[in-house]
């Protein structure tokens, strides 16, 4: 070969080698990237971590503001806790179980369920707590659910086990009882609701019960005069008492036979006449007779006082209607009686006629706003008076008051 032809062979394979070494370094340097590269692969699980923070943080924000809708509603209001346990504990094992359920609720409307069922099976000893514990402050009207099932059955010993649970049953329906009671002293709740009801100074008669039905509710209590007083009313007879409860009706007893509310000694006198004619009418005991103090009656705090002391010896409770508005005398007589004797306030029926907001069907009653002196034991309220059919006054009453009805 010539030399010149040599030269040029070594120069080709030359420059050849020179290039294949910057195409090699600069695809290194692509794929790399600045602060090093990662495969797919690899990155997968980051972008799956990522989604996942994202999802769980959107659904957090998502609870909060449905909680927040639901606290400034404050209207209709509807709890439902339902819990269900299952539980196998084996042979001769042990099984112990705890619910523990608050509702704390302030509306207008409340519905409130809870139900609890425990299923316990293949266990020797079995320990079931139930608890719940509702405070509700609903202003208008409220309905409590509580359905509680202890289920404990032990292959060997089935009988002992049944009669265990039956107990534990009874007793965790006891006590939700006392804990929706006990709410409802305190914020009108749990078994506290409002019962719609009417008074009249006529007979009682299947037509009247009737007329009112069809033209303004269905009351579930009725007030009534002891005896009759001549242009005023007509007294409760018993065959309105018996139309009455087969209608399931209570009988609220009120006292109208005298037109003076001053005095002391009158005030006892009273008390011992509306007690010996409840008596010859077979009211029973712990019923309130209830004294009514007209607007245009002379009243001070003596004659309820003596009213008092003599109804509350009784085998009756005191109770007095009237206009309970501040600027009456008698919201004034009552609020002196009570703080010459605290007993007296708290014990003492109050049914107030103030104030007076008109006749009213059941459906359209007025929320509840009875007027009476601070801290006294207000029953019911007389809203609307003097209905042009049916010859009745429309109320409202507070359920507590159902204890001392006929």
């Amino acid at each position: 070969m010539g030399k010149n032809k040599l030269f040029t062979v070594v120069l080709s394979v030359f420059c050849t080698v020179i290039l294949s070494f910057f195409v090699f370094a600069f695809v290194d340097f692509t794929a790399s990237g600045p602060g090093g590269g990662t495969t797919p692969a690899e990155e997968k699980p980051n972008n799956d971590s990522e989604d996942k923070s994202s999802s769980e943080e959107e659904s957090k924000e998502g609870n909060t503001e449905e909680n927040k809708t639901n606290e400034e509603k404050n209207g209709k209001i509807d709890v439902t806790n339902d819990i269900e346990n299952n539980v196998n504990s084996g042979e001769g094992g042990d099984s112990e179980v705890s619910n523990d359920v608050d509702n704390n609720v302030d509306g207008d409307h409340a519905d409130v369920s809870n139900s609890i069922e425990n299923n316990l099976e293949n266990s020797d000893n079995n320990k079931i707590d139930n608890s719940v514990t509702n405070n509700i402050n609903v202003s208008v009207n409220v309905n409590v659910s509580n359905d509680i099932n202890n289920n404990a059955n032990n292959d060997k010993d089935n009988k002992d086990n049944k009669g265990s649970t039956d107990g534990d049953k009874k007793e965790n329906e006891d006590d939700n009882k006392n804990n929706n009671e006990e709410g409802n002293k305190e914020g009108d709740s749990g078994e506290d609701r409002l019962i719609w009801g009417v008074d009249s100074a006529n007979l009682t008669t299947e037509d009247m019960l009737r007329c009112v039905e069809d033209n303004f509710g269905s009351p579930e209590i009725w007030g009534r005069y002891l005896g009759d007083k001549d242009g005023v009313s007509k007294g409760l007879t018993s065959a309105e008492k018996d139309l009455l409860h087969s209608n399931d009706i209570k009988i609220l007893l009120i006292w109208n036979q005298f037109t003076d509310g001053t005095g002391y000694e009158n005030g006892k006198n009273q008390a011992q006449a509306a007690i010996e004619m409840a008596k010859d009418l077979g009211a029973p005991e712990g019923v309130a007779i209830f004294a009514d103090i007209e607007p245009d009656y002379p009243v001070d705090s003596e004659f309820i006082k003596g009213w008092y002391e003599v109804m509350n010896e009784s085998q009756y409770e005191p109770g007095i209607y009237g206009v309970f508005d501040s600027k009456q005398d008698l919201y004034a007589a009552l609020e002196q009686a009570g703080q010459e004797n605290e007993e007296l306030l708290k014990n003492t029926y109050v049914w107030t006629a103030a104030p007076s907001m008109g006749i009213t069907t059941e459906d359209n009653a007025p929320d509840y706003n009875p007027e009476a002196p601070e801290n006294a034991l207000i029953g019911g309220w007389q809203y609307g008076l003097d209905a042009s059919a049916c010859t009745i006054d429309t109320n409202l009453f507070h359920s507590d008051i159902l204890d001392v009805l006929w």
